[in-house]
């Protein structure tokens, strides 16, 4: 059997080994979390929109939130206002607000609107000013022991899922800007995360997908191995020996929350690897990792 042969049987192997994993999403609901370096290369965007989009044509019902973070920088360095974080949260004045809204709904929307648009998908942008998608209140956080406003950072009240439902169950993939509503109507920013999330939980998500600069987590400070599977027991076993810290502790706790509220299985991944999306899915061990309440497989063979 020559060279050429034998690459196309292995691509014959990838696609059968990702057929039980298509089987059993069939037209299930998987929110993907879309941020940090994939949202800046290039080549990275169009491996994004591609599985995104393949996701759709095989039966599945994808969401995509997205964060706007570098952009939203550019943006507020070209009107010279200057940016301050609290506890990781970004200070929203009502001109910082002003702005974040500008980009993230008008311009970072669009464009990942206009790019699965031209992979072939039917992307809708929304915020969650849209029929009151996502309601918020005022969020403060605690720094020194007092309280301490950030300004128009919103805390979710609650997300009125039905319209999303309803378009990501038909033939169309809905896009949201992490942008809430008050009760007063005025527009809150929100950790993208956050967002993602909660509108895994109140769509009864199959999957919750983390886009992240990072590999996952790891077996030990030291080590560059990464845990493909954990359990929410795991997770916090980790915590506690400190292997896990830093920014990898919220990611975990909004995976193990999202469990919580009804998410069958969350994915912290790589999302500078191309086709980090197809690659975490459809292959035996994924890319990143996984986290579940406890590790119930999805056929008999699955390795976890």
């Amino acid at each position: 059997m020559d060279k050429s042969m034998e690459a196309i049987i292995k691509k014959a192997e990838i696609l059968i080994e990702a057929l039980p994993y298509i089987q059993k999403l069939n037209g299930k609901t998987v929110v993907i979390k879309y941020g940090g370096n994939a949202m800046i290369n290039d080549e990275l965007k169009n491996s994004v929109m591609e599985d995104i989009t393949l996701l759709k044509y095989i039966g599945m019902n994808p969401v995509v939130v997205h964060g706007g973070g570098p952009d939203i920088n550019k943006a507020l360095n070209t009107f010279n206002i200057k940016s301050e974080f609290i506890n990781g949260l970004r200070v929203t004045d009502a001109a910082t607000m002003e702005v974040a809204q500008m980009v993230l709904v008008g311009k970072t929307n669009k464009e990942i609107v206009s790019l699965l648009n031209q992979k072939g998908g039917k992307a809708i942008g929304l915020c969650g000013v849209d029929g009151n998608l996502i309601e918020c209140e005022q969020y403060t956080t605690v720094v020194d022991g007092k309280s301490t406003d950030l300004g128009y950072v919103g805390k979710i009240t609650n997300i009125n899922s039905k319209v999303l439902d309803l378009i990501a169950k038909d033939e169309y993939i809905p896009v949201v800007a992490p942008i809430g509503v008050g009760k007063d109507g005025r527009s809150y920013n929100i950790n993208a995360d956050t967002v993602a999330g909660e509108i895994a939980a109140y769509l009864k998500a199959e999957k919750l997908m983390l886009l992240t600069d990072v590999e996952g987590v790891k077996t030990s400070k030291d080590s560059d191995e990464i845990l493909s599977a954990l359990t929410t027991k795991e997770v916090y076993d980790l915590i506690d020996r400190k292997i896990i810290q830093g920014g990898m502790i919220p990611k975990v706790l909004g995976c193990i929350d999202a469990l919580e509220k009804g998410v069958g299985r969350t994915h912290i991944i790589d999302g500078r690897i191309p086709h980090c999306i197809l690659l975490e899915i459809f292959t035996y061990k994924g890319i990143g990792t996984m986290i579940m309440k406890e590790k119930i497989l999805y056929y008999e063979n699955e390795k976890l």
